[in-house]
């Protein structure tokens, strides 16, 4: 136990220090002017219909860094900064979101695969964490029940996994655009591709960090099932 608590810890710095570099290049970039001064609503429009796309909606939602596309409504959800801004940070979050909107229009393999995960995962995250530890406080009288947990916790993890290959091609959707397009070019185009290289390492080390701790857990139960015999 000790030991998965050591490796969470660790994780749990990497996490931190990847997430301040992310803050830190997205408040270096907005305060670099967007060329045609289009605001990220006005980006994630115009990639829309320049993709075909006419039923998603641009809104605009509370918080710092919370954009997102929501599939179930078709909505491309942009924090106030990004919604309003006109800079790089503003123009790659508006762009990479209707990336998945993109994704979502093509039946991308990987959208729909992480998508049919969510309910799963929505479950799982409730109550993996009391699965787990009660099935290692009774590891010795009911084996099963950590064996649950640790199907639980791999839904998580392998969800962790496929969500990786939707994020990358999302901003690979979104900075080709952009460059296509001529709204980030060159000098541009460089500082918008490090801001979504960053917001993808998030998801790489929060995928490790699961698979990590997936690990440990298996450890755990093949150590208490040799200690049964």
């Amino acid at each position: 136990m000790s030991s998965i608590f050591l490796i969470s810890l660790i994780f749990v710095g990497i996490s931190f220090l990847v997430s301040s570099i992310l803050k830190s290049k997205f408040n270096t970039y907005s305060k670099v002017p967007l060329r045609g001064n289009l605001s990220g609503r006005e980006v994630a429009q115009k990639m829309l219909r320049d993709s075909g796309i006419y039923d998603v909606q641009v809104t605009s939602v509370e918080g710092h860094l919370t954009d997102h596309y929501d599939p179930t409504n078709k909505t491309v959800n942009l924090s106030a900064e990004v919604y309003s801004g006109q800079n790089i940070s503003a123009a790659a979050v508006a762009a990479h979101e209707c990336g998945h909107a993109v994704q979502h229009a093509k039946s991308y393999k990987w959208l729909k695969m992480r998508s049919a995960l969510v309910p799963v995962v929505q479950f799982s995250s409730n109550i993996v964490q009391w699965v787990l530890l009660a099935g290692i406080i009774m590891i010795q009288m009911f084996p099963g029940l950590l064996l649950v947990g640790i199907a639980l916790f791999a839904a998580t993890t392998v969800f962790s996994f496929i969500t990786l290959p939707v994020e990358f091609d999302a901003s690979r959707r979104a900075l080709a655009w952009l460059n296509t397009t001529n709204i980030a070019t060159g000098d541009h185009h460089d500082k918008a591709k490090d801001a979504l290289k960053w917001a993808a390492m998030t998801y790489v080390v929060a995928a490790i960090a699961s698979l990590v701790t997936l690990i440990q857990y298996i450890f755990i139960f093949l150590s208490g099932s040799r200690d049964r015999e």
